[in-house]
């Protein structure tokens, strides 16, 4: 077991409002090499990127963003990918600080970069540090070299557990990532894996159910019967035994793929799954912008040169700018907000609705155990409902 660092343990961050929040995400679309699980926007190059070029585009976008926000209180940052660990300390920094001058960006907000383990330096990971990030996710996938060679990783353990190491020397907080239901699988592998998992992480763990995503190299193996992965039933159980393994641990799921430590939760990621605004900055990402009673959902060029291009010439990279009536965000806030252990606030989806629930449909639901009543005020699915969760939203949708 790796120990805790002191820097790990004194965690100062902002506690945690309850209230959605305004986050900006950060699109580095650049990998080193394409997993074949992965159908993120992430594009490999060989020759070097000009980072700088890149950067000055960002800020450009992000300027754009402002105008399109208003002024606003920045309550989580999270630089996403694609692998962000690949940017300069320096390329971090100027993006950080392009941020701080549009918007009021209090001290103590999370500021997260994801990070894969065999592009983790330790200056790297200082400098990312002295440029304010103070949350690292890494995304390790698996701790035993088969699976990892299996998922197209260009680490191994032993990189994985170095990253995990110096991310917790280093930073605030340390939150990983491991993909179960991989094939061949069984409930005592992954329990033995999850078990030494929780041991090396510190407050916060990712944990995602393996998926066949078109368009994917292992999308073509599944559909030739070349890659057979865990059945309805053998993934349910995986899935089951991840939740009873966490929350005995002490790592609770407070979201169907996400379990932390009570406050070490993600903010970033619960401004998404609590419906709040964010904007999304770089090639292919995706934002929610409020202003004057209106909601509107953007995104970007995907293509990293095109986006550049257009910013260039636009001073943005949106392709897409689509207002969201209040039966779509009453939609959207079931669909994220049911995610969430605290589950849903009525009132809220009500005013955006302008209706309760079906009575017969949540009838239908809360007999057969699958959502529950928190008072009067909330409504969650229960353990049994999130294993049909996008069942359970298209009813109560209706």
């Amino acid at each position: 077991m790796i120990e805790p660092s002191a820097l790990t343990r004194d965690a100062k961050l902002l506690p945690d409002t309850g209230e959605p929040g305004f986050g900006v995400y950060v699109h580095w679309p650049f990998c080193a090499a394409k997993c074949p699980y992965c159908d993120f926007n992430s594009h490999v190059r060989h020759q070097p990127v000009d980072q700088e070029r890149y950067v000055a585009a960002f800020l450009k976008e992000i300027t754009n963003a402002r105008l399109m926000s208003g002024p606003k209180t920045v309550t989580s940052i999270f630089l996403g990918g694609g692998t962000p660990s690949l940017m300069k300390p320096e390329t971090v920094d100027a993006i950080l600080d392009g941020i701080a001058r549009h918007w009021n960006v209090p001290d103590g907000i999370e500021i997260t970069m994801e990070a894969n383990p065999s592009s983790v330096e330790a200056d790297r990971f200082r400098g990312y540090r002295a440029a304010g990030v103070n949350r690292v996710s890494l995304g390790v996938q698996a701790l035993n070299d088969r699976d990892l060679k299996f998922l197209g990783r260009l680490h191994d353990v032993a990189d994985a557990l170095k990253a995990i190491r110096l991310a917790r020397d280093i930073f605030p907080r340390m939150s990983f990532d491991l993909i179960y239901a991989r094939p061949n699988q069984t409930v005592e592998e992954w329990d033995r894996e999850l078990k030494e998992a929780i041991s090396y992480a510190v407050d916060h763990l990712s944990l995602y159910q393996l998926t066949i995503e078109e368009g994917t190299p292992f999308y073509g193996l599944h559909k030739a019967g070349k890659l057979i992965v865990p059945d309805g039933d053998q993934s349910a159980a995986l899935y089951e035994a991840t939740q009873e393994i966490t929350e005995r641990e002490g790592l609770p799921a407070y979201e169907v793929s996400n379990h932390a430590r009570p406050g070490a939760e993600s903010r970033h990621n619960l401004t998404y799954w609590r419906y709040g605004d964010y904007a999304g900055i770089g090639p292919g990402a995706h934002g929610r912008l409020s202003r004057g009673g209106e909601k509107v959902a953007t995104a970007t060029e995907r293509k990293p040169e095109a986006w550049l291009d257009l910013v260039e010439r636009d001073g943005h990279g949106i392709t897409e700018h689509e207002r969201l009536g209040f039966d779509e965000q009453a939609d959207e806030l079931l669909l994220m907000g049911l995610r969430l252990k605290e589950g849903v606030d009525l009132a809220r989806w009500q005013q955006l609705s302008g209706r309760d629930p079906d009575p017969k449909r949540e009838e239908f639901l809360l007999e057969h155990g699958f959502i529950e009543r928190i008072g009067n005020s909330r409504l969650r699915c229960t353990p049994a409902g999130m294993l049909i969760l996008d069942s359970v939203v298209a009813d109560l949708a209706c």
